[in-house]
C-alpha cells in the first residue's frame, strides 16, 4: 500500500519551521528533522533548532539527536529518518520531513550508497590522528593512501576527511568506489508530497539578516563562547560537523580577537545569505517531479 510522506524544504530563514508546526497541528503530524546541523546536540541557537516553545506545539524528532563528537553522514541520517518515519506511521501519525539539506532528502527519496558501517574504534582512531596531525598534514597523509578522494575534499573539511579515511581503513576500498556503486533502493511503498519554499530573494535576505540579529540578542555569542571552550579543551572537533553552523566561525574569530563584533555579525549575515542562495539553487535544480515524488509545489 502506498504511503504519502510530506516534505517541507527550503533555504534557511524561509519559514519552514513555523509552517511545519501549523501543518503538524492540522494533521496529527510529527516533525522530522532533515537539516544536517540541527541533528547535532550542540549550538542549538546558531543551528536554528526549534525552541522549547516550538517543540511544545508538536512532536519533533531527530533534533539534537547526535553528539557533536560523532559524524552524521547522509547514510546515517537516512537510516535514522526511515526509523522515525516508520515509528510515526505505526503510531497513526503523519510524518512531516522538514529541512534544507538537499542531500539528505535526495538520499531518502532516491536511495542509499551501500557504504558499510564503520566500527567505533576505527572512527576514534581517525579522530585522534586528525587531532594529532592537524588538517593540512592529515589531508596530505590521507592523499598518500587515497588520492582520488583527497582531490575531492578540501584540506579543512575535517568531518568528510575523517569519514573518507575511516571508510578506507574499515573496508580497504575508497569511499569513491562505494559512492560509485548503484544505490540501495528507497522504501518502495513511500511516495512524497513535497513543498519547496522559495521566497523572493530580497525578502529571504532580509529575513536572514534580521534572524541573525535576533540570535545575537538571545545569546548566540555566549553559545559560541561555550562551544569554543570545548574545542580548546579537545572535547570536540575544531572543524566540520556543527562548527559549520552559520555564524559560529565569525563569532569564534571575534572571541579570539581576530574580528570586531560588528565585523563578525556582518560576516555571519553575509555567510547566511550566501548559504541560502546555494540552497535555493540546489532545490530548484535537483527537486523535480518524477521518481518517488507524486506532488511538488513551490511557494
Amino acid at each position: 500500500m502506498t504511503t504519502i510522506i510530506k516534505v517541507i524544504a527550503g533555504p534557511t530563514a524561509s519559514g519552514k519551521s513555523a509552517l511545519a508546526i501549523s501543518k503538524a497541528r492540522e494533521c496529527n503530524g510529527v516533525i522530522i528533522n532533515a537539516d544536517a546541523l540541527q541533528v547535532y546536540d550542540a549550538l542549538p541557537m546558531l543551528a536554528a533548532q526549534p525552541t522549547a516553545e516550538d517543540k511544545a506545539q508538536a512532536p519533533h524528532l531527530l533534533y539534537g539527536a547526535i553528539p557533536p563528537t560523532e559524524v552524521c553522514s547522509a547514510t546515517r541520517w537516512t537510516n535514522m529518518a526511515v526509523k522515525a518515519i516508520k515509528d510515526t506511521l505505526a503510531n497513526g501519525q503523519t510524518p512531516i520531513l522538514v529541512g534544507g539539506t538537499g542531500l539528505y532528502l535526495k538520499t531518502l527519496m532516491e536511495g542509499l550508497s551501500p557504504v558499510p558501517d564503520v566500527p567505533g574504534e576505527i572512527r576514534e582512531m581517525m579522530i585522534a590522528r586528525q587531532r594529532e596531525l592537524g588538517n593540512p598534514a592529515f589531508h596530505a597523509a590521507f592523499k598518500q593512501h587515497d588520492p582520488v578522494m583527497a582531490e575531492r575534499l578540501h584540506p579543512n573539511d575535517t568531518q568528510r576527511l575523517i569519514r573518507a579515511w575511516e571508510v578506507l581503513e574499515a573496508t580497504g576500498e575508497s569511499l569513491a568506489t562505494w559512492q560509485a556503486q548503484p544505490p540501495q533502493p528507497p522504501v518502495p511503498e513511500w511516495r512524497y508530497d513535497v513543498l519547496v519554499l522559495d521566497p523572493p530573494r530580497d525578502v529571504l535576505y532580509d529575513r536572514c539578516n534580521k534572524r541573525f540579529l535576533v540570535m545575537m540578542d538571545q545569546g548566540a555569542l555566549e553559545e559560541a563562547r561555550a562551544y569554543d571552550a570545548r574545542i580548546q579543551k579537545g572535547e570536540v572537533l575544531a572543524e566540520g560537523g556543527v562548527t559549520q553552523a552559520l555564524g559560529f566561525k565569525p563569532l569564534q574569530a571575534h572571541l579570539q580577537g581576530r574580528l570586531s563584533l560588528a565585523e563578525a555579525i556582518e560576516l555571519s549575515q553575509i555567510d547566511t545569505r550566501q548559504y541560502a542562495k546555494r540552497q535555493v539553487t540546489w532545490l530548484r535544480n535537483q527537486v523535480k517531479m518524477g521518481g518517488n515524488i507524486d506532488r511538488l509545489q513551490r511557494s
